[in-house]
Parts: structure tokens; sequence; C-alpha cells
């Protein structure tokens, strides 16, 4: 039963999808009335008179579409235009220069906070590792935001 939904399911699901073209063979082994064994894979074979068939085997050959050439593409394609692409190049550059000013400002106020904690002393901090700690958090931001300008910068090197 297991064989016959799985049968069903490739024949009809890639058929339908049109993705593949899928056959399904079947053999057949019939005796005629002397005793006589026949395997044949051709139906019209087993209609003889006399013969009594039954299937003993059932295979799905499943043929992929030819592959569209990369040539030949739909004249209804949308073509992109070189000042369309040129604008398009334009806005990303904008934005990422945006993005890149506006991190730098972020650094800025990060190294800021960083010397501001840097110079402030807790009266618990009397062993250094608590100053460490503390001081951890800011370090890593400042490490974060030079991190994002350094990727931004690449990204607009890659545009240009």
């Amino acid at each position: 039963m297991g064989a016959v939904r799985a049968l069903i399911f490739v024949t009809f699901g890639t058929a339908s999808a049109g993705l593949a073209h899928a056959q399904v063979t079947e053999i057949y082994n019939c005796v005629d009335r002397d005793g006589k064994r026949l395997y044949t894979s051709d139906k019209r074979e087993t209609t003889a008179p006399g013969l009594k068939c039954k299937v003993v085997s059932r295979e799905v050959n499943v043929v992929p579409a030819p592959k569209p050439s990369p040539s030949a593409a739909p004249s209804s394609f949308p073509r992109e235009t070189p000042q369309a692409k040129a604008s398009a190049k334009e806005r990303q550059r904008e934005i990422l220069e945006k993005e890149l000013a506006s991190e730098q400002q972020l650094l800025a106020d990060a190294q800021k906070e960083l010397a501001e904690q840097e110079s402030m002393r807790m009266g618990d901090e009397k062993n250094y590792a608590r100053v460490l700690d503390r001081l951890q958090p800011y370090k890593d931001n400042v490490d974060l935001h030079q991190k994002n300008i350094e990727a931004l910068r690449r990204e607009l090197s890659n545009i240009r």
C-alpha cells in the first residue's frame, strides 16, 4: 500500500509540477496452458487467450525535464537599465555613508563613556580585577563600534 501511495505521489506530483516526466513500467509473469512462463512488460501480450498473468514488479522511471538554455531569457523578463543600476548603487552608497557617520558618532560616545569610567574609582574597588570587570562592558561597546566601522568601510570600498 505504501508503494502504491509513493507511486501515485511520484507520478502525479512530478508530472503536475512540470519538472519531470514519470513513466511506470510493470513486469508481468504469465503462464500459458502448457505451463510455460513468459515475462513481459508489454501489457498487450498479457491479453492473449489462455494466459494467466500477474504483476511481479512495478518500477517508476523519472526523466528530468530538459533544462532551458541560459541565453533564452523570455522577452518579458525585466531588464535593469544602466541608469537604474547606477542609481541603485548611488542610493546604496548614500545609505552606507549615513550608517558610517552614525557608527562613528556612536564610537565617539562609547569612547567618551569609557574614559569617564576609567577616571572614576569606586570605594569598593580595592582590587584592580573589580575595576577591570566594571570597565569590560564599556570596552566591549567600543570594540563593537570599531568592528562595525571597519565592516562599513569594506562595504563602501566594494561599491566604488
